[in-house]
């Protein structure tokens, strides 16, 4: 039976029930993502109210700076008025209407040119999808679909690499390497295949990071090798992997990835989720790194979060393939390119160019906030501090002259993590390695409140160490 007590328009909902009701009714309601359902129950969730600007708000009044822009998405930060007025705008006038039926509306349409105008000068046509999973899914199937009318249909495999993150429905998934997900539903789908991270300090042994980096590009001319060029269609990356831990790959990795695929005339698809809308400094991470994709993959900071939405950025020499040649691509969804959404994401990008937040990331706040973060590397526990941009990551190792890691891989990060809710922090674990991505709005008084809570934090995981209290 459907409550009638709802509060009226324009009344708070989080203000009805007090934080334990509302913990009650999120255990037995609300299955959340990447979860441990029972044990999230026991414990009870944090109810977020509010946000304004970097920091968010608890239903206890706690105020938290938002370390990670919610997930690597809130660009502008919290609370803008133009997004929420654009989409209100535009539901008033057309809340929503596909785009089969040779149909289109404006917003799509205008959205798309803009995309064009930022992107690489290759990239001229989207496709629009719901999520960044959505759009590497598309992405799957316009590679395949690109080599069927070329005429060699057994190119259908995909190298990814291990500890990637690609997304979390079925193809998306199976593009990432994380073998926990593997474990579950039966991953990945046939045609992907994985190879290893460009993880220096992890991997990188004795290497200097420029021949490390050239030696894990390597890994996919031999992927290529061991398969058969003839049956490899594509290679998919993150320009640097968010998710899997901030890693950044050495400068030599990316141009010799690239040379590697163009011998072998394997498509190169640059995951630019994370990357994408001024993460690096750059509008798109592949100019930092210097390589040119067939493909695009955006979701997140395109509409700093406001609104869910993705897209798929398709190189003129693919798209011309797939119009040419193709026939019906059948393939799409129900809200690709949904107007109010749409609206949104052009009201987002505007502020993104007209206030200059990714020039101001490139030239005042990410330097400053990189050379902040990078102060930690002296603490005990940090084994190595880096970033690029708005975005970092702290090492915590057992010893830092060995890069030798804690016995248990994941335990002194979920403790320190912990530290970071309680001082009023979000910074996220990933294993043992902590990272950041902030919104690109941050004052260097954001920043140095920000590094100062992160040290806090890992004084007080040492702290616990040194008293046995922690899992190592």
């Amino acid at each position: 039976m459907i409550r009638n007590d709802l509060p009226a328009p324009g009344a708070s909902l989080a203000a009805s029930h007090t934080t334990a009701e509302w913990q009650q009714l999120d255990a037995r309601h609300y299955l959340h993502p990447f979860t441990d359902f029972k044990g999230l129950a026991a414990e009870g969730s944090r109810i977020i109210v509010r946000a304004e600007g970097p920091y968010l708000w608890d239903s206890e009044g706690n105020r938290i700076l938002d370390g990670m822009a919610g997930l690597w998405c809130v660009n502008i930060g919290y609370g803008r008025k133009e997004p929420a007025e654009a989409a209100y705008r535009q539901m008033l006038e057309l809340p929503y209407y596909n785009s089969f039926f040779k149909s289109a509306n404006a917003p799509a349409i205008e959205l798309a040119r803009v995309l064009a105008e930022l992107a690489p000068p290759q990239f001229n046509r989207a496709f629009f999808t719901s999520s960044g999973s959505e759009a590497n899914d598309t992405i799957v199937r316009m590679v395949r679909r690109y080599w069927d009318l070329r005429g060699q249909p057994q190119r259908q495999t995909i190298i990814s690499r291990d500890n990637a993150y690609h997304g979390s429905t079925m193809a998306g998934a199976s593009l990432g390497g994380m073998s926990y997900m593997h474990e579950q539903g039966g991953l990945p789908i046939p045609g992907i295949v994985h190879v290893e991270q460009p993880y220096w300090y992890q991997n990188g042994g004795d290497l200097s990071p420029d021949d490390y980096g050239i030696h894990a590009a390597r890994a996919i001319e031999r992927k290529i090798l061991e398969l058969g060029a003839e049956n490899v269609a594509a290679f998919i990356g993150e320009p640097l992997q968010g998710a899997g831990g901030v890693i950044i790959p050495p400068d030599t990795y990316w141009p010799e990835v690239q040379r590697i695929c163009r011998e072998y005339g394997v498509l190169i698809i640059a995951d630019e989720v994370v990357c994408g809308f001024g993460r690096t400094g750059r509008w798109f991470g592949q100019e930092h790194f210097g390589f040119q994709p067939d493909f695009m993959t955006l979701a997140k900071a395109i509409t700093s979060g406001y609104l869910p939405l993705g897209a798929v950025m398709v190189a003129d020499s693919v798209a011309d393939v797939l119009i040419n040649d193709g026939g019906e691509f059948a393939h799409g969804y129900t809200y690709s390119g949904h107007p109010a959404v749409c609206a949104a994401a052009l009201a987002n990008i505007a502020i993104l160019r007209d206030e200059h937040l990714v020039d101001r990331c490139r030239e005042d706040i990410g330097p400053y906030l990189q050379a902040r973060w990078r102060e930690l590397a002296y603490h005990p526990l940090v084994g190595e501090a880096r970033g690029i941009g708005m975005i970092g990551a702290l090492e915590l190792v057992a010893d830092k002259a060995s890069r030798r890691f804690f016995p248990k891989r994941g335990a002194v990060g979920t403790l320190c993590r912990d530290h970071c809710f309680r001082e009023g922090l979000v910074m996220r674990a990933v294993r043992d390695t902590m990272i950041i991505s902030p919104p690109l709005i941050l004052t260097r008084e954001h920043v140095d409140e920000l590094v100062t809570k992160a040290h806090r934090c890992l004084d007080l995981t040492l702290a616990d160490l040194k008293a046995g209290r922690g899992p190592v």
